[in-house]
């Protein structure tokens, strides 16, 4: 089931301790959805399917037309509604829907399907509505958005931003309004998503379990609590609920009366300008935000500090180029600015001010209708309800802190008794690399690497459909009902179908690769300038393969034996961090980081059998550690490539005289070797060549 059914109540949106910055970016789109939802980032555990799915208990039930699918509110239906054109006649009244967006959807599930068949032989627009249709004038909640496949992704931001769906489907379509609260929730360490789709969330907020022993007490002992009797608890916290729904409403009354001046104009355009965000889409949010920030608070106008909190939620995810960019928001720099461009002084007319200027410790209840809704005390350190007061800008660092060593800590620790090891050196700049890729066609998922057949490409053929229809092939499909229109008895200029005539097209585009790096970081590789651009190499690839939407993996070899430091994962951030702690030192155990290699794409395989690897050796080639280490290298790479494994050796041999070795080992690999300087974009023909060369042998050898 997609849509939530309260069956058991909820757990109460007032009883989440902590998580102020989460808390109120939800309130906030509750006051004014034209914020245009919140992405939630954090780590595993947090809470935040339990806020965000509490939301939907507060917000105001909603009047539609009996008998819609499509949720139109009686008093302005939507005059393109599929069920329409409607008469007045019945009215249900309901609670808001929240509906939920599995991983796994497919696009038909998404913004509904039309019936080809009925509409070849009928000329009918039959329709199934999706989830976007279930969501209209509710909550629709993406939990793990960053896996959600791309295009996905695209069209329900699309829809979210026009407030309506649109199906083609080979010159018939359909549109219906699609207007709702986008939630979407994601774990970092589980891949990003591009800066193209973090853009097109209004808010983001950034989560973290809190390291004070007392709320985590308070966190478990509510848990208990609702487990044990969750219509007990929730009766419990039935006024403080009632008190907050009230407060939603009255913001919301209050926000067309909210006037946002030249003066926070030109404070929020200075924001976005000095934080360099792209677009103008993030002065409009800042906009929307700060004027839904002072209805929260009971106000008509819009302040400084409603500015600079707008800002702490509408900016971070904006500020980033690539995955390796750290969010958040230089505090400092944003108080600078706002006080460069603020028109305080000018406004100021000698009456109190209710609103404390400085510190972010003290609640912004002072304001008319700012009152806090009454609440039981608790150990907790933020007694108010949620949202009545500005978070804490000790909270809003803390998580932050807290997570910084748990990114770069897992690390391939020395191996004992490792002769002349060497700290780890930091990475030259990453540059823009050639695609490397997977030869043959698979059916991976969506990505843009290597070639497959996928649900979005071009055009290469027809099929039977293999289950549900997917994309109609038009012509393939008249062509099969063709020959039996005399037989069927067809009568006038209607074609006459049968489910059996239907053909999908089969299409061609780019999948993503399972991407594992094997990295030589033995005292052969040790110089800091060679290390330093190795690492540039990696981090560039690394870089390619987030744009690509590749998984990656991480095995790095030296000393005695090889060592997984990164488990095959979406996240490049996490990637990036192994790489960035590598130390170097030590002999050269190269079979052992093939046969490492050979074994996780052997696990990876039995997981995920349609993701392609792709093995990426960067090494000069040498073999010294381990009884007889060349010879057995050479056995560790034929059993690779004895079992189809793609592969491209990167060989980091420098100086006037080389061996060679690299170039060997992609020959015992059946793979291609490229040198760094290759791996750039712009040495495009030496690359080409050294890849055709190979493939070249690698056909007559087969052949032969």
């Amino acid at each position: 089931m997609t849509t939530v059914h309260n069956t058991t109540p909820q757990y109460p949106f007032t009883a989440v301790v902590g998580m102020d910055d989460l808390r109120l970016a939800l309130l906030l789109n509750a006051v004014s959805p034209a914020v245009g939802g919140v992405l939630v980032r954090g780590e595993k555990g947090t809470a935040k399917s339990t806020a965000v799915r509490a939301l939907s208990a507060l917000m105001p039930a909603v009047d539609v037309v009996g008998g819609c699918r499509f949720a139109c509110a009686p008093a302005a239906p939507d005059p393109g509604c599929p069920d329409g054109p409607h008469e007045p006649g019945a009215v249900e009244h309901r609670p808001t829907r929240m509906v939920e967006l599995p991983v796994g959807a497919s696009e038909d599930r998404l913004v509904g399907a039309l019936d080809i068949e009925r509409a070849l032989s009928e000329g009918v627009k039959a329709f199934e509505p999706g989830l976007l249709a279930d969501a209209h004038r509710g909550i629709l909640y993406v939990d793990e958005v960053n896996l959600l496949h791309d295009h996905l992704v695209d069209l329900l931001l699309d829809a979210a931003a026009m407030g309506a769906s649109y199906v083609e489907r080979e010159g018939v379509s359909v549109r219906h309004a699609a207007r709702f609260l986008l939630v979407g929730t994601m774990n970092p360490e589980e891949g990003e998503l591009r800066p193209q789709l973090l853009d097109r969330f209004g808010l983001t907020v950034e989560v973290a379990a809190s390291r004070e022993p007392e709320q985590r007490v308070e966190v478990v002992r509510r848990r208990l609590a609702y487990d044990a009797d969750p219509a007990g608890f929730a009766a419990r916290w039935a006024a403080e609920e009632e008190a907050l729904r009230g407060r939603i409403g009255a913001a919301r009354e209050l926000l067309a009366s909210v006037v946002l001046g030249d003066a926070a104009l030109r404070q929020i355009a200075a924001t976005c300008a000095a934080f360099e965000v792209d677009g103008m889409r993030a002065d409009i949010v800042m906009a929307r935000t700060a004027t839904a920030l002072a209805a929260w608070a009971g106000r008509t106008d819009v302040e400084e500090e409603d500015v600079r909190q707008a800002a702490l939620l509408a900016l971070p995810h904006r500020r980033r180029r690539n995955p390796f960019d750290a969010p958040g928001l230089d505090e400092d720099k944003l108080d600078r600015t706002l006080e460069e461009f603020g028109g305080a002084d000018e406004s100021a007319d000698g009456e109190d001010d209710p609103e404390p200027d400085g510190p972010d410790d003290g609640p912004d209840g002072g304001g008319p209708g700012g009152a806090p809704p009454p609440r039981e005390g608790g150990p907790q350190e933020s007694p108010q309800p949620p949202g009545t007061e500005l978070p804490h800008q000790q909270e809003r660092e803390a998580p932050q802190a807290a997570e910084a060593p748990e990114k770069s800590e897992p690390e391939p620790r020395p191996q004992a008794g490792a002769a002349g090891e060497r700290p780890a050196v930091g990475a030259t700049e990453p540059f823009r690399t050639r695609r490397l890729d997977v030869p043959g066609l698979g059916e991976g998922a969506d990505g843009r690497r290597s070639r497959a057949r996928t649900a979005h490409g071009r055009t290469t053929g027809a099929r039977r459909p293999r289950g549900a229809l997917g994309k109609l092939h038009l012509a393939a499909t008249v062509q099969a009902a063709a020959p039996h229109q005399h037989a069927r008895g067809r009568r006038g200029s209607g074609l006459v179908v049968r489910r059996d005539d239907l053909r999908e097209a089969v299409r061609e585009g780019r999948e993503g690769n399972l991407v594992l790096f094997v990295v030589d970081a033995s005292g052969s590789m040790a110089a800091r300038k060679r290390m330093s651009a190795v690492k540039g190499a990696v981090l560039s690839l690394l870089l390619d393969a987030y744009q690509r939407r590749d998984k990656i993996g991480m095995i790095t070899f030296r000393g005695a034996g090889a060592d997984l430091a990164l488990p095959p994962t979406s996240s490049v951030e996490a990637g990036a961090a192994r790489l960035e702690q590598l130390p170097t030192g030590g002999r050269t155990p190269l079979s052992e980081g093939l046969l490492r290699a050979h074994e996780v794409l052997r696990v990876e395989r039995m997981r995920d059998a349609s993701r392609r690897p792709l093995l990426v050796v960067v090494t000069d080639g040498r073999a010294t550690g381990g009884p007889d280490p060349v010879a057995r290298a050479a056995r560790a790479a034929r059993l690779l490539a004895a079992e189809g494994t793609a592969s491209v050796v990167v060989d980091c041999e420098a100086g006037p005289v080389r061996l060679g070795l690299a170039g060997e080992l992609a020959r015992e690999l059946q793979g291609t070797a490229v040198t760094l300087d290759e791996l750039r974009a712009d040495s495009v023909s030496a690359l080409v060549r050294t890849v055709q060369g190979n493939r070249t042998d690698h056909a007559n050898r087969k052949a032969a």
